[in-house]
């Protein structure tokens, strides 16, 4: 034992506990909202809460002497740790309900939640009472919210190589920090983030959702999480203004919030001058365009309707966000293969987006080039550069490691998911989707389809991708590796 790390046990248990009374607070605020109501699962909601505030008090008092010796390894546990407890207990208000009484689904519909996946098992979404679609709207705003704050205040405080790449898209959070500490920062980006969702439900409910559902797809828009009220999801509604709002608010979702900030100041040279944010957006136009052009040819759609449709699928998809307007599974086989690569990319970094992000994609792409020039020229010395700074080698490195990891296991997802008896192009859709925290995914999972079928060990499965996907695979692999355990 000697040669083992011994691990602050104490402080990890404390700090989950204070992480209790944040997810109390927001099953009060859902308790509310059924009681407003007058629904029956308010009840559940009051005994959830109360749960929740005492496992988070016992934790806290429990270790009221424990030393604030925090290390990195602490910080791994902790952040890994906090999304299982909350889907925990974030899916006993659907057993309780009865809305899902499987223990296995409820939990498979919470992480798909907590991490914005937005993969649903349930076929009576419209009869659902309001507690219950609000508590999944919320849960996804948290997630979304949640991964912002645990970038910007926790990752930075324990040195995680995940700042290194922020501060290679992102220069204001290294060299030009939004404000001198980085909570600080945290809390302007919060503030940013409830803003966005404010200004998107009042401009909902003028295109004629009603104020509940407004506030819903707001939250699930914002967090990029895609669950809706509706069954249909937003193909439900045929007001083209609600379609372009959501197009709207789910591109800012999958940008960089450090750059809003930046554009709510009126400095917009930082976003023309960022290489991320410039690809991102012509990803967009470049798709959009190409769909909509095959939408046009292939389908008789008029040029708004194609266009719109191409947009909003496309957005949808690369944010990760997994709203549907339309079965892109009847479009041609074409623009599906498409959609699948749309899928690997997904949003930015330090937005609520999952996937690769576009700043992989992007270095890669520069990574390839240089190397090229090198082969021209062996013996220059070529530095790569984004938005006007070095990139350093090691940052280059993590990321071919990302990626290779993520499509290891997204090989050892497909593997697992035909073994419990999905074809090969569901079991694709179902992985792709899960470890990107997309949401709807191909084949018998796909748009109009959901995962009630999947058999439960593929479900448990899947929201480990989920929770893979939205830890950036790292956080969970390396508590994995005996390495992490040793001194």
């Amino acid at each position: 034992m000697k040669n083992f790390y011994r691990v602050n046990l104490k402080l990890i248990i404390r700090i989950c506990g204070y992480l209790l009374f944040t997810e109390a607070a927001f099953l009060f605020l859902t308790l509310l909202v059924s009681l407003i109501y007058k629904e029956g699962d308010a009840i559940v909601f009051l005994y959830t809460l109360i749960l929740t505030t005492f496992l988070g008090g016992i934790f806290v008092f429990a270790t009221r002497n424990t030393t604030m010796d925090f290390g990195k390894r602490e910080g791994y546990i902790i952040v890994s740790l906090v999304w299982v407890i909350f889907s925990v207990i974030g899916a006993l208000p659907f057993i309780w309900s009865g809305a899902i009484p499987n223990f296995t689904d409820a939990f498979f519909e919470t992480m798909s939640g907590f991490t914005t996946t937005g993969a649903s098992v349930l076929n009576n979404i419209e009869e659902l009472p309001h507690g219950i679609l609000f508590w999944r709207s919320i849960i996804q705003w948290m997630g979304g919210m949640g991964i912002i704050v645990l970038t910007l205040a926790v990752l930075p405080f324990l040195g995680v190589g995940g700042v290194q790449l922020y501060a290679a898209e992102a220069p204001g959070l290294t060299a030009d920090k939004l404000q001198p500490r980085i909570r600080e920062t945290a809390q302007r980006l919060w503030v940013i983030y409830v803003g966005f969702t404010v200004l998107e439900i009042i401009l909902l409910w003028i295109g004629g959702m009603t104020f509940f559902d407004a506030v819903c797809h707001s939250f699930t828009t914002m967090a990029t999480g895609g669950y809706s009220t509706k069954q249909a999801s937003i193909e439900y509604y045929t007001n083209p203004f609600i379609h372009y709002v959501i197009i709207a608010f789910m591109m800012i979702a999958g940008a960089n919030f450090t750059l809003w900030y930046f554009a709510l100041k009126f400095d917009f040279k930082k976003l023309f001058q960022n290489e991320e944010l410039l690809l991102y957006v012509g990803i967009i136009v470049v798709f959009t365009l190409v769909i909509g052009i095959e939408l046009f040819i292939t389908t008789g759609y008029g040029i708004e309707k194609s266009f719109r449709d191409s947009l909003f699928q496309v957005v949808s998809i690369l944010t990760t966000t997994g709203f549907v307007s339309a079965n892109y599974l009847l479009w041609p086989t074409l623009v599906i293969s498409q959609i699948l690569i749309l899928m690997f990319i997904g949003g930015s970094a330090g937005s609520t987006a999952g996937g690769v992000k576009v700043i992989r994609v992007l270095l890669i792409l520069k990574n390839c080039y240089f190397e090229i020039k090198r082969f021209v020229h062996p013996k220059a010395i070529i530095p790569m550069r984004m938005n006007g700074k070095t990139i350093p080698q090691p940052l280059i490195n993590n990321i071919l490691a990302f990626i290779v990891f993520y499509l290891l296991i997204f090989a050892l997802g497909i593997l697992l998911m035909t073994a419990v008896g999905l074809d090969l192009i569901s079991a694709i859709g179902a992985v792709a989707t899960s470890l990107g925290n997309i949401g709807p995914g191909l084949g018998s999972v796909g748009p109009i389809e959901n995962f009630y079928h999947v058999a439960p060990f593929g479900k448990w499965v899947l929201s480990a991708l989920m929770l893979l996907g939205r830890l950036e695979i790292f956080t969970i692999i390396i508590i994995l590796t005996p390495a992490f355990w040793k001194k």
